[in-house]
């Protein structure tokens, strides 16, 4: 595991070439849809880390294996993962049933690191829940619900009231939300009646409403209750077959933004600009993200190399 994730997050051309074909693979052969993929997302300070720590326990309790993926804010020094989450999450402990992994943001403003993508998707070939926790900055963080099933935002009690909430945004893509330190008694339940209050106005026909739950990471309140919130929004997702439509939208969105990252608009002009890109990945034969981020990057490489008559 730890081998085949070191080889995704490598960036040389040939192990380039050696990680597309393990993740082909692994994509080809897997049973669909795979894991459940949870998002932990949340300012930082939230309770993010010690949440993620007891909701562990609880699908251990349930027979559940558990791989995660936590990206860490990146030291200043090495550009290395600092590990803050791998020292405030205990659960891994000694359990065989559960896998870590730290990764690096860098400099990835999106809260994700450069190849979650890919230790998600050898995570999901192996075990039952595959859980991303986010670096904690806030609403840039967005490009996690682009690769997670579910997304959960982790609130602080006293965060704000409804208004703050819809002007930073964060009332529009989380699927479930989850009010920490419950423990605080009257604060941390008015917070939650004001998220339920915004999750109203923002509810549309047909579609999931949102739960807000109240949890304490401290003493295990709600932690049952958010493990059930997150096992019927999958659910929901199998039963309207929403779930594959919803990681192709990401898996498209991944596309994109690699290609952009990398090569910028200059690049992507060669490809014919952003509308010629997206008749392709609408049109064209199905292949993987990476395989597609590979071909395009390709194909760029070379037009680039020529020059322009």
């Amino acid at each position: 595991m730890a081998a085949a994730l070191n080889l995704v997050d490598d960036a040389r051309p040939d192990r380039r070439e050696q990680a597309l074909a393990l993740l082909e693979a692994l994509l080809r052969r897997g049973p669909a849809p795979g894991a459940p993929r949870v998002g932990l997302t949340g300012a930082p300070g939230s309770g993010k880390s010690t949440l993620l720590d007891a909701f562990v326990r609880e699908l251990r309790r349930r027979g559940r294996t558990v791989g995660i993926v936590a990206v860490d804010p990146s030291s200043a020094r090495s550009g290395g993962a600092l590990l803050g989450d791998r020292i405030r999450v205990r659960s891994l402990a000694g359990d065989a049933g559960v896998f870590f992994r730290s990764m690096a943001a860098r400099d990835r403003l999106g809260g994700l690191a450069d190849a979650t993508r890919a230790s998600v998707t050898i995570l999901g070939a192996v075990f039952d829940v595959v859980l991303i926790e986010t670096v904690g900055v806030g609403q840039s963080e967005s490009d996690v619900a682009q690769l997670a099933d579910t997304l959960v935002y982790v609130v602080q009690p006293g965060a704000g009231d409804l208004l703050q909430f819809m002007k930073a945004g964060i009332l529009e893509l989380p699927d479930v939300f989850a009010v920490n330190k419950a423990d605080l008694g009257e604060i941390a339940r008015r917070t939650a009646r004001e998220l339920e209050a915004g999750v109203g106005l923002a509810e549309r026909p047909g579609e999931w409403t949102a739960p807000v739950v109240l949890v304490s990471a401290r003493d295990g309140t709600g932690i049952g209750a958010l493990a059930d919130a997150l096992d019927a929004h999958h659910a929901h997702l199998v039963a309207t077959d929403t779930l594959m439509e919803r990681r192709r939208r990401g898996e498209d969105a991944f596309v994109r933004e690699t290609l952009v990252r990398r090569y910028g608009s200059h690049g992507l002009e060669r490809l014919g600009g952003s509308a010629a890109l997206e008749r392709r990945l609408r049109d064209e034969a199905p292949a993987s993200a990476f395989a597609r981020v590979l071909a395009f990057g390709r194909e760029i490489e070379e037009a680039l190399a020529k020059p322009r008559s």
